[in-house]
């Protein structure tokens, strides 16, 4: 049984040849069902095999290492295992140097075993990168292979690590040339596709260059080639998301991709499985592609985002592939919540387009699924769909329409009360894009939805975005005379409350400058000029932004006043009499000797 095994694997009076046998069968039985790994675990192997590793014998504690390797790259073990004594890295690291099976087996166990930046900052701080760099030249494929897997994981998002790898060097060649080597098109396609991987994250890191020609001759053309149809559904997979990830915040990078071997074609082809089964001998092949059929829709989904995220042509390119819009519809819809993400986020990246809005998008009634998307989503998920709303929301785009009619100011404004911030963020832009030249219906519907509560709520909220944007708002339901007077008619003393507390507080100019810009608005109304004229606070407030030492604010301090002050308009006799008497015409005549041109002419 396991637990005779064990015990017998950790007498030190059994002799090494049969520790080492037992150490060999349990390796074998870890081979097995992942029920067997949980069993294993349960009598606490873990703590045993690494004991074992302080024998004098190579032998044995290659057995033992060969074992942990089997046990860790099973999904059911947890990879805190081995980070729970300290010493154990320092062992493994110092084991190294024993032999080529020491080498390929704690590089794979380090591999797997390393999952986020706190096991990464570990294993660094560990010296992993001098330990293990001069494993990237041994004479051993499977050495040079899992050595090269380590650095793949130890650097993925990880600055320090990148920064680090770009200036190590092995033999007189710096890493960066190495991983050059291995990505060329002799070398195995595991072996090019993880120093590619490596590559990439040194590129994202800032370590090498966007427009270093080992990212632009090498590492970039040889991610294109892992998305064609020779290779493996798993490497096509694989290839595409490094490419995404590669391209994703360089245009440059992005127009290089899209015009090397008719990428944005080939991505076409991942849509395509599972392929119609011929014979019954295929029902393998359908079993295998059924498993990656949602992969390579995730991959080529991600990658088609970030090709299209700055370039209007490389939309319109990815727009125009076979049934392109139909996917991202389907797309958005699937059972697998990466599939959805990944959907959205291409839909988001073409929706940046304003061709692609008014034409596609239109054909298509995006809108109906996106809506759908809305409802009842993780937030990963709301973030960027409800920034593809924004998009749909703006004035140029034909579904504002449709949008309204299916709920969307309930729904937007139920994101602004949510604890995440980039969903208020979204919530409140989405309502500000739709409040722009909207019809006095939609404005109202607006402020009921969002309630003076909530209003308030934004405009105090302590992230200057979601102001800027509650303020953006405020300035587009306030325009165009009629809405003005109405509007002020029914929030009047709210709005101008709000007015005051934000004039009033510790706020940047940005802010002010579009308060001030609000009462402008209110100031231009007919009837609701008076909610500033018989409000003493304000006039004054105004009367000191006049004579501010920036002025952007100066500016928009006497946009309020020329507002009020209109001959044609009736009363405006009493209004520029009043304004005289608080000295405003003295600031006047000051400011027409100021040096700002702007400022001398208004």
């Amino acid at each position: 049984s396991v637990s005779r095994l064990l015990y017998l694997l950790q007498q030190e009076t059994s002799s090494t040849e049969l520790r080492t046998e037992c150490a060999v069968v349990l390796g074998s039985l870890a081979m097995g069902t992942e029920n067997n790994v949980k069993s294993l675990l349960d009598c606490h192997i873990i703590p045993a095999l690494l004991q074992g590793l302080l024998s004098p014998d190579l032998k044995f504690i290659e057995a033992c290492l060969r074992c942990l390797r089997t046990i860790f790259i099973s999904p059911v073990t947890p990879e805190d295992l081995l980070y729970t004594d300290a010493t154990v890295i320092s062992h493994l690291m110092a084991l190294l140097s024993r032999s080529r099976y020491t080498q390929e087996y704690i590089c794979q166990i380090f591999s797997h075993c390393c999952k986020g930046p706190d096991h990464q900052t570990i294993l660094f701080n560990h010296g992993a990168v001098q330990n293990i760099a001069h494993l990237l030249v041994s004479t051993s494929y499977k050495v040079r292979m899992q050595a090269l897997k380590c650095f793949s994981v130890l650097a993925f998002e990880n600055p320090q690590v990148s920064m680090t790898l770009v200036n190590v060097s092995v033999d007189g060649e710096l890493l960066p040339q190495i991983f050059v080597k291995m990505l060329q098109r002799d070398k195995p396609i595991e072996m090019q596709l993880t120093s590619a991987k490596c590559l990439t994250s040194m590129c994202r890191a800032g370590a090498i260059r966007t427009d270093d020609s080992c990212i632009v001759l090498k590492t970039l053309p040889c991610l294109v080639r892992m998305c064609s149809k020779e290779r493996l559904l798993e490497e096509r997979v694989e290839g595409a998301e490094t490419l995404a990830y590669l391209i994703e915040t360089d245009v440059e990078l992005q127009r290089i991709a899209s015009i090397t071997d008719h990428l944005i074609v080939m991505l076409a082809d991942y849509f395509k499985y599972p392929s119609s089964v011929s014979a019954i001998t295929d029902i393998k092949r359908l079993d295998h592609d059924l498993k990656h059929a949602h992969e390579l829709r995730q991959a080529a989904f991600k990658l088609y985002a970030s090709l299209g995220a700055n370039d209007e042509d490389i939309r319109k390119k990815i727009i125009e592939t076979e049934n392109m819009m139909d996917r991202i519809v389907n797309g958005l819809s699937e059972s697998s919540i990466k599939v959805r993400l990944a959907a959205v986020r291409c839909l988001h990246s073409l929706s940046r387009s304003v061709q692609q809005l008014r034409t596609s998008f239109q054909d298509h009634a995006v809108w109906k699924p996106l809506m759908k998307v809305l409802q009842n989503a993780p937030n990963e998920i709301l973030i960027v769909a409800s920034s593809t709303l924004c998009n749909l929301l703006l004035e140029f785009s034909p579904s504002k329409e449709p949008i309204l009619e299916s709920g969307a100011i309930e729904l937007l404004c139920s994101l602004t009360q949510s604890e995440n911030l980039a969903l208020r963020v979204n919530g409140i832009w989405a309502l500000m894009n739709m409040a722009f030249q909207a019809e006095q219906k939609i404005k109202s519907d607006i402020l009921r939805g969002l309630s003076t509560e909530q209003l308030f709520q934004l405009l105090s909220d302590s992230d200057v975005n979601v102001l800027m944007k509650t303020l953006g708002l405020l300035r587009n339901l306030l325009s165009t005379r009629p809405h003005i007077d109405h509007i002020m008619s029914t929030h009047g003393k709210q709005i101008m409350q709000a007015v005051t507390l934000i004039l009033e507080g510790e706020h940047n100019i940005e802010v002010k400058e579009q308060t001030l810009c609000i009462l402008a608005n209110i100031a231009d109304g007919t009837t609701a000029k008076e909610l500033i004229m018989t409000n003493d606070d304000i006039l004054q407030k105004i009367k000191y932004y006049m004579s501010h030492s920036n002025a952007k604010l100066q500016l928009a301090a006497m946009f309020c006043i020329s507002n009020l002050i209109w001959n044609e308009e009736e009363g405006s006799q009493e209004r520029q009499d009043k304004l005289r008497d608080m000295g405003i015409v003295d600031i006047l005549h000051k400011l027409s000797q100021s040096s700002d041109p702007n400022l001398c002419d208004k």
